[in-house]
């Protein structure tokens, strides 16, 4: 269906940058769930929901349970004390940790995991943090689970190694394992031999969170389009760090505010919902609970655009489709070739990464845009993705390339 009496787009970058710079800022302490940061950006959102002209605005409320760090975040090695977000982080789901232990050194060459259990019931290892590298660890994870169980072995935890910048994740924070797991640079702990810490870790148990939903109301009612984005981020690591989370994902929800203003001024086709989830850095727990309690059926939605990342600076835009999303996909490359908003599409495999995933197995059609491995990208779950690392090259070519596409399909 072509509607060739749209106006031409009126994407606002100004707009769009306060949005994010708002998003970004300690006010929200990374949206995160601790300190209340999710449910303050969503009022907030709200709030610019309803001044950008939404027909409609409705919370829809749900719970997660989830592990968080908002108290005592310290450790030392050998006496030197570490950065916690530079030097350190927490495993999502590690309990806190408190005390001074050796460290035992996995011999990755001559990996021998019968070797390990009985180095480990050596006096001399007596309630020490194994050390590994995380991606070994990931390849040998039966190995590396029974060590994270109590009763299995004696050691008091562990500790993985990862390049800087170090990371932190919320996914798998829906439960708390036996014992703590540390993530530390290779340069931090390198020839460490003991480990002195003071770390405190808070569970929240059915944690109130809810979804921002705009209604902006088109010529017809029988069908709709959905632009969807996370607005909740890490929070915080410890008392004094948080995770602003400029490009992950205060830069997505950002360009939904503005086109659901857009499209308020800008009479649509159909039906237009703008849906801003928390719970995505919790395992896509409010998409997925939207998806299981829609507003409107989900046969309804003619397309589904999820925008997850896009502050950044690559020429090449990465996407995925559901099944049912393909049949737009050729549309999405003609308008793309034509207008050259990108010098290309990268259809990646369909994964559970963001919100468009519960919709994709449900059988909505629906498209995944991300972009990825610009100067942004590299930042991405650290404490470096902030306002001052924003890019903002993608926002305009995306508004431009979803609101063709509507005209159009």
């Amino acid at each position: 269906m072509v509607l060739c009496a749209l106006p031409m787009q009126a994407q606002d970058l100004p707009h769009y940058k306060r949005v994010v710079k708002e998003l970004s800022s300690a006010r929200y302490q990374g949206r995160g769930y601790a300190r209340g940061g999710a449910n303050k950006a969503g009022k907030y959102l709200q709030k610019e929901f309803i001044k950008s002209g939404a027909d409609e605005v409705t919370l829809q409320p749900f719970t997660i349970d989830i592990n968080t760090f908002p108290g005592k975040m310290q450790l030392w090695a050998d006496g030197k004390k570490l950065t916690p977000g530079i030097d350190f982080s927490m495993r999502e789901y590690s309990p806190g940790i408190k005390g001074e232990f050796p460290l035992y050194y996995i011999d990755t060459l001559n990996f021998d995991p019968d070797r390990i259990y009985a180095d480990l019931e050596k006096p001399e290892n007596a309630n020490c943090l194994v050390v590994c590298e995380f991606w070994f660890t990931y390849k040998h994870r039966k190995v590396f689970s029974r060590l994270q169980k109590a009763g299995e072995c004696p050691n008091a935890g562990l500790i993985f190694t990862w390049a800087s910048p170090i990371k932190f994740f919320k996914a798998y924070g829906e439960k708390v394992v036996d014992k703590p797991i540390i993530w530390v640079t290779p340069e931090a702990i390198k020839g460490v031999k003991t480990i002195r810490a003071n770390v405190d870790n808070h569970f929240l148990k059915d944690y109130g969170l809810f979804n921002v939903i705009a209604k902006v109301e088109g010529v017809r009612h029988d069908s709709c389009y959905v632009f969807t984005a996370h607005y909740d981020h890490l929070g915080n690591l410890g008392r004094k760090v948080f995770y602003a989370g400029a490009n992950d994902n205060a830069s997505g929800t950002a360009a939904i505010v503005t086109l659901a203003a857009h499209y308020a001024t800008h009479k649509p086709p159909f039906d237009m919902y703008f849906i801003a989830f928390s719970g995505e850095d919790a395992n896509l727990r409010g998409s997925t609970f939207y998806a299981e309690h829609p507003l409107v059926p989900l046969s309804q939605i003619k397309y589904l655009f999820n925008i997850d990342m896009i502050g950044d600076n690559n020429p090449v835009q990465y996407c995925e489709c559901s099944d049912e999303g393909l049949r737009g996909f050729d549309l999405f490359e003609q308008i793309n070739g034509d207008k050259q908003y990108f010098k290309a599409l990268n259809r990646g495999a369909l994964a559970a990464n963001s919100d468009h995933y519960p919709f994709a197995t449900r059988h909505v059609p629906c498209i995944f845009l991300e972009n990825e491995n610009g100067d942004a990208f590299q930042y991405y779950h650290t404490i470096f993705d902030n306002w001052k690392t924003a890019v903002f090259d993608s926002y305009e070519p995306v508004f431009k390339l979803v609101t063709d596409f509507v005209n159009r399909y």
